[in-house]
Parts: structure tokens; sequence; C-alpha cells
């Protein structure tokens, strides 16, 4: 039997923590989709319950086309799917009758976006009609304090509204180029529909700062997420069509994905416009500089996605079927996060360095400090020397049985031929199948690396009915919600335990 105090008093002096991943929008609800509500107070307790000290998340942008929180409307806005209602409610704006009247409800275990989209917007817009007059000198002063982001991501959304939701390359000329004077009169005549959005943006940020502050009240920290590149339908690149490398039209030239990898044979087609690196180092880096400062004042640590797009990027001609071929292009290197630390500090920021690594991308990661990503998925090819096994990792790392991309481990290691299974089970000391999910996880939480995460899906052992995407498909992707019930004391304190017993 193992001395906790011992391994208590152990802790304090060693580095080592573990968390959950589990996004906003799998949380469970009455009302579609996970939201800032009771539901994700409970989880904070849940982890609590659990002695993890990390609560990671997917970025929190508001979503368009094909509901990818990595292809958003605005770097900065949040989404207004994640507003709770029940505030309102409360407050005796509207009534469950409403809200009823607006139908969000959807099956327990998924979300149904096009409901969400028709429907949430609509019973968001009555609340703000009825907010307005009470609440219009706090939007006000929220405007004014978040002018440089908010207006024209407002600007953006009422335009997009006004052209039926059209990409803003296909709005009428006069709307295309920001701060024109046509869109100066445009902002001037609709006052009331701009503040629409930044009421959205209001309780968004009020209500996400309320619950980050119960989350590291109890010692939790939120790890956010940032996608390197921004959509190309997004007030981003409207309002900053310098910073990106865009024809006289104002189309990317040229679009971002990755070359075939252990995620696509065909490799990633994700037609984000490249940024215009040169442009953005003239101007000494600011919008990056912003947009890192942002993040963490919603975040306490940082997931970077693609982290390698920094040493080099893959391009890929506009109109391409796929991703395979392309060419790597010098991304702005070391000299961007030395700018970072020298305007910001020291920050927790995760390299996610998943895909084709180079000996340059090594010395980026390893000349910045940051911990790269470890997925345990990944490690069992049979290689000694493969840098995903435990034996390999070095302590700045961060280990995972498996990411929103992967399969639920369950489902991994079912998919797995008989030779690779004996493998895994000759590494991790299992004679059986039985429940491999929570080997993994022990696996991960016994390893050297600092942060050991896994997703909620494999702590419940669960099935491909659970994955959250793959990877250059559209549909069925970022659906999967958490059933309330299966959030039980057994589970948290099985949790607790293998923490314990780590060190965690």
């Amino acid at each position: 039997m193992y001395n906790i105090n011992r391994i208590k008093e152990m802790r304090k002096t060693m580095n080592r923590e573990s968390g959950i991943l589990l996004h906003i929008s799998s949380l469970p609800g009455k009302y579609g989709i996970g939201d800032f509500g009771k539901e994700a107070y409970k989880f904070i307790d849940f982890l609590k319950e659990s002695d993890q000290k990390n609560w990671q998340i997917l970025p929190l942008g508001i979503t368009g086309y094909g509901d990818s929180p990595y292809q958003s409307f605005s770097a900065f806005a949040g989404n207004p799917y994640f507003i709770d209602i029940e505030e309102f409610i409360e407050k005796e704006y509207i009534s469950e009758e409403d809200v009823n009247e607006y139908n969000l409800k959807s099956r327990d275990d998924s979300i149904d976006y096009n409901k969400l989209y028709k429907n949430k917007y609509k019973l968001l817009r009555l609340i703000y009609n009825k907010d307005y007059d009470l609440s219009k000198k706090k939007l006000e002063e929220f405007y004014i304090k978040e002018k440089e982001w908010l207006r024209p991501f407002a600007l953006f959304m009422t335009i997009k509204d006004y052209q039926q939701g059209k990409s803003w390359l296909e709005w009428e000329d006069r709307f295309k180029e920001y701060d024109s004077k046509s869109v100066q009169e445009f902002e001037n005549k609709n006052k009331k529909d701009l503040f629409f959005w930044v009421f959205t943006q209001f309780y968004f940020f009020t209500q996400w700062k309320k619950l980050k502050k119960y989350a590291n009240n109890r010692n939790i920290n939120i790890i956010g997420d940032m996608p390197v590149y921004v959509a190309e339908d997004s007030s981003d690149i409207w309002a900053n069509s310098k910073y990106f490398n865009l024809d006289k039209d104002l189309k990317p030239k040229t679009v971002a994905g990755v070359p075939p990898d252990l995620f696509s044979e065909k490799g990633q087609l994700w037609g984000n416009p490249i940024y215009n690196w040169k442009n953005i180092k003239e101007d000494n880096y600011k919008w990056w500089i912003k947009r890192i400062q942002h993040s963490f004042r919603l975040f306490d640590k940082l997931r970077i996605d693609h982290f390698r797009g920094f040493e080099a990027y893959w391009e890929v001609e506009k109109n391409s079927k796929d991703a395979v071929k392309g060419k790597w292009v010098k991304g702005p290197g070391l000299e961007l996060f030395k700018e970072i630390k020298k305007q910001l500090g020291n920050l927790d920021i995760i390299a996610e360095d998943l895909g084709f690594l180079t000996k340059e991308v090594h010395n980026l990661i390893d000349d910045t400090g940051y911990p790269g990503m470890k997925v345990l998925q990944f490690a069992f090819d049979g290689d000694s020397n493969n840098p995903y096994l435990p034996h390999n990792y070095c302590k700045n790392s961060v280990v995972y049985t498996g990411t929103h991309d992967n399969q639920t481990t369950k489902d991994w290691f079912a998919s797995q031929d008989k030779e690779s299974k004996k493998y895994i089970k000759d590494y991790i000391k299992e004679k059986n199948d039985k429940d491999i999910s929570w080997k993994l996880i022990k696996t991960a939480w016994s390893s050297t690396a600092d942060l050991a995460i896994a997703p909620m899906q494999d702590f419940l052992n669960l099935g491909n009915e659970s994955r959250m995407n793959t990877p250059a498909t559209l549909g069925d992707n970022w659906t999967w919600r958490l059933a309330s019930n299966l959030m039980k004391r057994e589970l948290s304190e099985k949790i607790s335990h293998i923490t314990q017993l780590y060190g965690r």
C-alpha cells in the first residue's frame, strides 16, 4: 500500500499535473448544446473531485459552415451558442415557455447545429430586444473597451446578415472594403442591429469570466486552443487584408493544409488563406501579439494548433482537390515568439507538434521552451525509438491518449491487427483486451511527461459513436455530447486514485 501523505509531500516539489479534454459544446444541458450554464459548473466540480488541475477545451470562436471550432468568423469573438439561457429566465427577460417556442432541444448525446442556427439566434434577438434599454450603457462601455476587434466583428456579422449570410467575398462591392464610405454609412444606419452582436459578446465574455473564476478558485486551470489560421470568411481577413496573401480581388492566392500524415492519406486541405508574414513583420507582429494577449485573457494555458507552421507551412494552390501537391514555405520562426515574450512575458503555451516534423521544427520548439505533444495512439508501430512511446519522453511535454482528431482509444485498439494488439498489451503489461482505454490512461499518467491529458470519452471507455472529429471530412463532426449521469462519484474516485498514485 502506498503512503498517500508521502506522495502529496513529493508532489509539492514536482511539476506533474493532469487533466481532462472536453469541449464546452459536449457538456450536457437541455438547450441543444453544452453552454456556460449549470452543467459547466458541475463538470468543474467533477474535475475537483477527481483531483484534476486542468480542463482542456477546443477553440471558443463563433462557428460557421461545417460547425468546426477551427473555422471561425473571428479570431477574437466568442460563440453565442455557449451563452447560458437560464440567466435570462432568472432575470425574467424570457420564460421557459418562450424558450420552448424556439425548440432548441435535440438528442441528449448529439448536437443539431441546423436547429441551433435557426432558433438560438432568434431567441437571443428576442432577449436582446428586451435587454437593450436596460443594458445599453453596459453594452456601450464594453464596446468602447473592446472596439479594436469588436467593431469589425459586429460590422462584419451585421453586413453578413444584410447580405443573406453570404461569404464577404460575395458581398456587394461597396461592402468589400473595410471602413469604406459605404460601410461607414451602413454602420450609422444600423446601430441597433450592430449592437446585437455586441450584446452576444458582452454576455459571452461575462459568463465565461464567471465560469473561469469558479474553476480557478478550485485550483483548476483552463487550457484553451488556438487555430493557427483564420477562416477565409472572417472579420479578421475583411478588416486586415494586408496581413494575408490575397490577390487584387481580395481572394486567397494559395491556401493552407498539411501533406499526407497519420491523420489522412491525402493530407488535409483546410482552405484557410495564408499569412503575408512580410507585412505582419513590418508591423512588428502586432496582430499576432494582440491575438495571443486576448487568448490569455480567456485561458490560463494555450495550446497552439499546427505549431510546425511557424517554422514552415504547407502551401497549396487555391483550387486543389486535396493537399497532396503543395510546397513547404518558411514561416516567421523564432522571431515571432521572441517578440511575444518581449511584449507579454513568459506564457504557458503548448506546441501542437504532430505531423511531419523536421530538425528545424524540433529546434524551434526547443528554442521557445514550449512543451510539445505526445499521443499514445501514434506510439505502437513496433519501433522502440518511436518518440510517442513513454520511455522516450522528456519531462517538458504533454502526453495524450488521443486528441479531438483521433478515434476514441477503445475504437482505435479494436481497429489494430492481432500483432499490434499483442505489442500494445506487452508494452502496458496487460494480458487481456478489456478496458484498454483505462490502461492507456494509466500509462499516460505514469509517464515522465509533466502534463497528462485524456479525452472524457476515454475515461468512459466509449467507442466510435462518441468520436469528436474525423479530419478531412465534413458532416457528423463536433456533435458528441456527454450524458450528465455518466459523471459518477465512482469514476471521479477512480481518476483521483491514479492521479494521486502517479503524483499528479
